[in-house]
């Protein structure tokens, strides 16, 4: 006798944080690929690397933001949520870093 193994739930995946996983690929992207541009130009920095830099590390805030919300629901999948909320942490991380050493010169 072969047991089946349905399982009947009400639980959905909350958008907020489906977006936020798309927010934090988005923004994890752009910050990889202004390091990669910036390395392929000998280190020299440029204007529109840094805005990039600077709208992913908005992005990341507004997905994590969008994260945190949507792990706040009640009774849904976490798993887009708390893809989203590591992937945002990394891309704040990341442009923090990129700030950081872009003041004091490391």
């Amino acid at each position: 006798m072969r047991r089946k193994n349905y399982m009947f739930t009400n639980k959905s995946t909350p958008q907020r944080g489906i977006m936020s996983t798309i927010l934090g690929i988005l923004s994890d992207a752009s910050i990889g690929l202004a390091v990669f541009s910036s390395f392929q130009q000998g280190g020299a920095p440029s204007q529109r690397l840094g805005m990039a830099v600077l709208l992913a590390l908005i992005f990341s805030v507004a997905g994590l933001v969008l994260g945190i919300l949507s792990r706040l629901e009640k009774d849904k999948f976490y798993f887009f949520s708390n893809l989203g909320i590591l992937l945002n942490i990394l891309g704040v991380f990341a442009g923090g870093f990129i700030l950081y050493a872009g003041v004091f010169g490391l």
